[in-house]
């Protein structure tokens, strides 16, 4: 048995392993495409182990660089704080919910879950955002559209709430004169870390990596968030291949497209892949517990 057992801990572990490598993969090759001269890939596409290499995308990047450190900025602004906020209002709505004695909460659950399935489409929020909350050309544009909560994730939190924190602990907190203000604070809050990591690391992809936000509400270039800026730079790249004539076309045809795209790639994904580990253990538990959303 024992020899067994390591048989079998060696087999499994060379198929994690190779699996693992199977996710890395993905990036390694982008990123080496990101390097690759551009005729290169034209000629022969994507490769590990490119035949020429070139550091044009970079270089052109580099020199749109006081407008992407600012949109990196605005990015990073918007992702935290609309984090934050989104993390905060959708507890203060799933921790109700999941409470068997509050009145009315299966009718509010599914109308949460309702939104899941329907929306009111493009032209009305875009008349609710404009005309009501009045957000275009400001960062609360970039915040409040995700920031107004996500059905999914208030049902994945509902869950972990009614199926790990401990009703005896919130009966004996509110025997010792605990308030529900208090009890949710001190006691539920720091006993949901993983579930607050989990749909913060949801909310944080969604705000890290929203363009339609931008390209719908912002229309003053010193407010693109990272996404829009790049996909501004890389639509006039297109543009100008597109429409050069006479002796501007040779140089323009040098300009990267191909690669470009990989290294905006790159620098959009960086941020994310540096900060998954911190969340990991948490992430994994949060989705084991709350992924019933009976």
């Amino acid at each position: 048995m024992d020899k067994e057992n390591r048989a079998w801990q060696w087999a499994s572990h060379t198929i994690m392993i190779a699996l693992s490598l199977l996710c890395v993969l993905p990036f390694i090759l982008l990123f080496m495409a990101s390097i690759t001269d551009e005729k290169a890939i034209v000629s022969e596409g994507y490769s590990f182990f490119p035949t020429q290499f070139s550091f044009q995308a970079y270089k052109y990047l580099w020199m749109q660089a006081d407008q992407i450190l600012r949109a990196y900025g605005i990015t990073v602004i918007v992702t935290v704080i609309g984090t934050a906020c989104s993390l905060f209002i959708t507890s203060l709505l799933a921790y109700p919910l999941s409470r068997k004695d509050m009145p009315g909460g299966q009718a509010i659950a599914f109308i949460v879950f309702f939104t899941m399935l329907f929306n009111g489409g493009l032209v009305p929020t875009y008349m609710v955002y404009t005309q009501l909350l009045d957000v275009k050309n400001t960062l609360f544009a970039l915040i409040v559209p995700w920031l107004l909560m996500n059905g999914f994730n208030v049902l994945l939190m509902r869950t972990f709430f009614k199926t790990t924190i401990p009703v005896a602990v919130l009966e004996s907190a509110s025997i010792d004169g605990a308030g529900e203000f208090k009890t949710y604070f001190r006691i539920v809050m720091p006993l949901s870390l993983p579930i607050l990591a989990t749909v913060g690391m949801f909310q944080g992809l969604a705000y890290w990596n929203d363009w339609n936000n931008g390209l719908v509400f912002v229309t003053k270039p010193h407010l693109f968030s990272l996404q829009n800026m790049l996909n501004r730079i890389m639509s006039d790249i297109q543009f100008l291949s597109a429409n050069s004539n006479g002796s501007v076309s040779e140089s323009l045809s040098q300009m990267p497209s191909e690669t470009f795209r990989m290294a905006i790639a790159v620098i959009g994904v960086v941020p994310i892949l540096a900060a998954y580990p911190f969340f990991q253990k948490y992430f994994v538990k949060g989705m084991t517990i709350g992924a019933v959303k009976g």
